[in-house]
């Protein structure tokens, strides 16, 4: 009896021994096929493998850097459950097919955000010039063109991205839950849907009927439209209404027609957030907002805002009619230098980079006008630093869309 227990203890210590090197094994080497397989966008950081007799796998201190991004996506702790030490094996010897039953979790996700958070090559030239109008517009700058970046979200306080994923693949379908800090959350079932790791890359199969997307900000809106409006120099609906205008042109643009309880969620998201629920077409993964024809006339998009069905959410099609010319702007007027005198002198924004430091005066192609100190000139934008409420506060300026540049300084003689 003796020797049958000691048998099976050491027995069960090579299985266990055996499981989990075979397990950090297989796990490193898939692990090894991923980060050569993503190396032409980034690199991939394993972390510590470890793994648990119920037929789990754990990497800790795992993370992303994205060669597109300046800051990397740090993992504290990403789980993958099978249900079974046989299923985990079975998983990572032969990964195609992924497992019928599996849960994926990822905690302590975090991005520490920057003003510029997209390396120059990424951005350059990105805006197509026959692009049609953008239907989402947030503007949170003097010049209406310069979008909500990350530089916004860190002036609001915001300094980093941090939450956790589930994805949650069985029978029913995928689920898919991401919780964030600050910046709400995403929910997102979707039946008979099944992730298939096919020739080394994730694809979305069987998903026929539309997705439920619950989506919560968190309280995210009402700080950005406060934040916004006043930057902008608008009050908060004021900010909004123009989001909302913007969105109705780009659908007019693609040849759409908002109905107005379309514009008027969108509006009222915008002001004072909340939960919406929507379905996400099954084909596109986007909203599938039904438009309506004389075949279909009471089509309406089945959407809960706070828990209420909004009715008369849907779009009508329309004839693209192509906006008009915009006039030319005047050019500005020359200032007569007065030698030895202070005042405000125009200057070449080429020549930009030899003004830092200075204070400067920048008309923008919309007649705004921002007044601050030039602390940074980069390729395509500069920063001017503007004293805000006993501090200062830096924003970039695109230079694309600066029509006049001045400078305060002594005249010169001609």
């Amino acid at each position: 009896m003796k020797r049958l227990l000691s048998f099976l203890i050491i027995l069960a210590l090579v299985v266990f021994v055996g499981f989990k090197a075979g397990a950090w094994w297989l796990a490193d080497q898939r692990l090894a096929e991923a980060r050569t397989a993503l190396s032409e966008i980034g690199v991939l950081q394993r972390g510590n493998i470890s793994s648990a007799l119920d037929g789990r796998l754990l990497l800790k201190q795992a993370g992303w850097q994205d060669f597109r991004l300046t800051q990397p996506l740090e993992l504290g702790l990403v789980e993958l459950d099978t249900g079974s030490p046989v299923s985990l094996l079975t998983a990572l010897m032969y990964p195609e097919p992924l497992p019928s039953d599996w849960q994926l979790k990822v905690e302590q996700a975090s991005m520490v955000l920057e003003p510029v958070m997209f390396r120059n090559w990424v951005t350059a030239g990105a805006e197509a010039e026959d692009a049609p109008a953008p239907l989402v517009v947030l503007s949170c700058a003097p010049d209406p063109r310069q979008q909500l970046g990350s530089g916004d979200l860190t002036r609001m306080g915001i300094d980093a991205i941090r939450g956790d994923l589930l994805l949650i693949q069985d029978s029913e379908g995928l689920h898919a839950e991401l919780n964030t800090v600050d910046t709400g959350s995403l929910e997102v079932h979707w039946p008979g849907a099944r992730l298939q790791l096919l020739d080394s890359e994730l694809t979305l199969a069987g998903a026929q009927d539309n997705a439920s997307v619950t989506l919560r900000d968190g309280g995210l809106m009402r700080r950005l439209s406060a934040y916004c409006g006043r930057e902008t120099g608008l009050t908060v609906n004021e900010w909004a209404g123009k989001a909302a205008t913007a969105l109705d042109a780009g659908l007019r643009a693609r040849g759409y027609q908002a109905s107005d309880q379309l514009v008027a969620l969108y509006r009222q998201w915008l002001t004072e957030g909340g939960e919406l629920v929507f379905p996400v077409a099954a084909t596109t993964g986007t909203p599938d907002i039904p438009v309506r024809t004389e075949d279909n006339p009471e089509a309406t998009w089945p959407v809960t805002y706070n828990g209420a069905t909004v009715p008369d959410v849907y779009l009508t099609t329309i004839e693209v009619v192509e906006p008009p010319l915009p006039a030319e702007a005047m050019e500005p007027v020359a200032v007569q230098e007065e030698p030895g005198k202070q005042g405000w002198y125009e200057e070449d924004s080429e020549n930009a980079a030899g003004w830092i430091g200075r204070q400067v005066r920048i008309t923008l192609s919309n007649g705004n006008q921002v007044e601050g100190r030039l602390d940074i000139v980069r390729e395509r934008e500069m920063d001017i630093t503007r004293s805000v409420g006993g501090g200062e506060v830096s924003y970039p300026i695109l230079i694309r869309a600066i029509s006049q540049f001045e400078v305060w300084r002594r005249g010169r003689a001609d």
